[in-house]
Order: structure tokens, then sequence, then C-alpha cells
């Protein structure tokens, strides 16, 4: 999944408006403007591209989701990630959503996707550790769809 694809279904899953996602980036110390944010939700079509938000971007948004929702941490600014991978992004969002491991399979269930505790700690150990996984495009698709059902109480995106 592109970071835009994550970035548009965080915003229909929460009901974020271009305000709240620019109060989201100012927790981080980012500036950006309502236009940036407009082109960075665009679906890609084939008449147009939209504006692809980069992995530091993308990680200060989720850094800045974790401040929102879980407070400065002894008062510093986390530093974005130049690079990120699903692993992160599902980490990321944990931390920020303040979710156990029940709470993430109940999402995932929600979604139609059953899985083990086993196999989702999985994906939160370190790259290199024997039983780390990397998480799938479809994990975190359907993650974001429970969190879509959950919090909007509708119909899959």
């Amino acid at each position: 999944m592109t970071n835009n694809d994550v970035f548009r279904r965080l915003k229909y899953a929460f009901n974020y408006n271009p305000e709240k996602i620019i109060l989201l980036f100012n927790h981080v110390g980012i500036k950006v403007e309502r236009e940036e944010v407009s082109k960075w939700l665009e679906k890609d079509t084939e008449e147009k591209e939209n504006l692809s938000l980069s992995d530091e971007q993308f990680a200060s948004f989720l850094n800045g989701m974790i401040i929102e929702n879980r407070g400065k941490k002894d008062g510093q600014i986390p530093v974005a990630e130049k690079e990120l991978d699903n692993n992160i992004v599902f980490r990321k969002l944990r931390i920020a959503l303040n979710l156990k491991d029940t709470d993430i399979l109940d999402l995932l269930k929600l979604a139609g996707l059953n899985f083990g505790k086993s196999e989702l700690s999985a994906f939160f150990r370190k790259p290199g550790h024997q039983h780390y996984k990397k998480c799938q495009d479809q994990v975190l698709r359907n993650f974001l769809n429970g969190l879509f059902l959950k919090h909007q109480g509708g119909h899959k995106k």
C-alpha cells in the first residue's frame, strides 16, 4: 500500500478534515498547507497524478497522531523515520490508538481476517528477530478496514 492509500483510509476512518490533518502535522513542528493536504488525499487517476506523501512526511503525520492521542513523551517531538514499511506504520498506529493485541485481533476479525495472537506479535518484533514477520499489504488493509468499520459503522471502502 502506498502512503497516500493509508493516509486516505485514516482520513475516512477518523473523519479527519483538512484542518485536523494540518493540526496533526503541527504537533511535530511541520507546517503544511491545505492545498498540499488536498493533493495528498486525491486519488491517482489516468488523467492526473496525486502528490505523493513521502515516507518522512507520513511518519511525521503518524507521530502527530501519537502526540494528539497520547501526549508528548517527555516534551520531545519524535523524529520521523526516513523510510517506512508496513510494520512501522502498523506499530505507529498501534501506539497512536493505544491498542492491545486483542483490540487489533478484533479489528482484523471485523474486517473478515482471522488471525492468531502469535502471528500478530511477529509484526511488532524487531527486524532480525527469529520470529519477525513482514506485514503484508493485505493485513494492513484489513486492519484499516476494521478501523473504518468500528469508527464509522459503515461499509468497507
